[in-house]
């Protein structure tokens, strides 16, 4: 059952390809949550194929800071079992990490039979920060996206559905975002180091990102853009696109019904004193 939306679909034909993103409204929260609830019912009818089925998904979500990629996942795994629904978000590579081949330690991680894996950045760390911030050197990065579509092949012919999204943000918005996070306590820990010294390389990552995509969109794993200067808009467009692109369908299930519960059986609650929690709200 591929998931759809008429209204969404009537929304996009309704205005010209050609109007720019930041033409249109942002979208209500009221509306957002609506929106969103359905599609979390479709995420959770595709856990249940997914775990009946032994199905394998991969997703990589990449982009530049600030660009919406934590949000976004989260938008997708609030509502299902973390036994299912795997986050993957590596630290720095170890010393050991870096004496293997580069894309080892990402090989673990993909999914087996009934999972879906999705890397909060990924192997292609390479094309990207890594390559930008000198990490590696041109050839590395050279080499890397050479061979990187052939592992992808692999991977899909194992019986994984791969699929691979690139959030994009403006530089006005981005701007926004990072300033918003210095005053936000919820967020200073998002703003690294690492994300003050890439903030000032736009084009440098605007060049690698052309490059990693332009070599590595290819008809078995191709490259899906997301705008998302609109971040609800985008969470949205982005779900209703991965559950159109995987081909599950509605598991039937028995009628839930809560059985009786038990007599009390000669049990009494306990006159031990347990230590409550304090009552501070």
């Amino acid at each position: 059952m591929r998931h759809s939306n008429a209204k969404a679909a009537k929304a996009k034909k309704a205005r010209s390809s050609h109007e720019p993103m930041d033409s249109m409204a942002k979208l209500k929260r009221q509306e957002y949550e609506a929106e969103l609830a359905k599609l979390h019912v479709e995420i959770v009818k595709l856990q249940e194929w997914v775990k009946g089925a032994g199905a394998k998904i991969c997703i990589l979500f990449e982009g530049r800071d600030g660009a919406g990629k934590g949000g976004t996942i989260k938008a997708i795994t609030e509502r299902v079992s973390p036994r299912i629904f795997r986050v993957v978000a590596l630290p720095a590579p170890t010393e050991r990490e870096k004496s293997q081949m580069y894309i080892q330690r990402y090989l673990p991680h993909l999914p087996a039979a009934g999972e879906v894996v999705i890397f909060d950045r990924s192997w292609y760390n390479r094309a990207g920060v890594e390559r930008v911030m000198g990490f590696c050197t041109e050839e590395q990065a050279r080499k890397f996206l050479q061979v990187v579509p052939a592992v992808e092949k692999a991977i899909i012919e194992s019986g994984v559905i791969f699929i691979k999204y690139w959030l994009e943000v403006s530089q006005d918005e981005q701007t926004r975002r990072l300033k918003a996070r210095i005053h936000d306590g919820r967020k200073i820990w998002k703003l690294s180091p690492m994300d003050l010294k890439s903030y000032s390389r736009w084009y440098d990552y605007s060049r690698a990102r052309d490059e990693m995509i332009k070599a590595t969109d290819t008809a078995w794993a191709p490259w899906y853009v997301a705008q998302s200067d609109d971040k609800k808009r985008a969470r949205l467009n982005i779900i209703s696109h991965m559950l159109n692109l995987i081909p599950y369908h509605e598991v039937p299930r028995e009628k839930v019904k809560l059985p009786k519960r038990q007599k009390p059986g000669g049990y009494r609650e306990p006159n031990y004193q347990f230590k409550q929690v304090p009552l501070t709200y």
